[in-house]
């Protein structure tokens, strides 16, 4: 399942929820808002999503993470609103008998949402505007950048 969430994003008590007896791996991922980027102080972020086309994106990605890797179950929520220094924007999921599989199908979950689904984010600075900013980190792993 693919969320977009208003509220703060809790992992210890959405990874409760995965507790698979069939699991041999638990893989997760947090992206959380760190206070510099690019040479520059960040003070917060801000996300934006496109409501139901993420989401419909979103669940496109953890369906063909499902299909093409060996994974029991896979999910992913992504934060919506103003975030502050150590929120997590985005958390992540991926359940599987081995570890080899859930790395690669979490790897590719980040790195697909990154570059497809219609959220942006601004960035806000200490003595600086806020500003919009594309993921320059996809576009040099060879993901099309985002335009806005």
């Amino acid at each position: 399942m693919f969320k977009i969430s208003q509220t703060k994003i809790d992992p210890i008590d959405l990874g409760k929820r995965f507790d698979d007896p069939r699991a041999g791996a638990v893989v997760t991922f947090e992206g959380k808002v760190r206070n510099h980027n690019e040479g520059k102080n960040v003070t917060s972020l801000e996300y934006q999503a496109y409501g139901a086309m993420a989401v419909k994106e979103g669940q496109k990605i953890l369906d063909q993470a499902l299909n093409q890797f060996d994974i029991l179950d896979a999910y992913c929520v992504h934060a919506e609103g103003h975030l502050e220094i150590g929120d997590v924007a985005i958390w992540i999921i991926v359940t599987s008998k081995h570890r080899a599989e859930a790395y690669k199908a979490n790897q590719f979950i980040i790195d697909t949402v990154k570059a497809t689904v219609p959220i942006w984010k601004k960035e806000h600075y200490v003595d600086e505007e806020p500003v919009w900013v594309a993921c320059h980190q996809c576009a040099e792993s060879g993901h099309h950048e985002h335009s806005l």
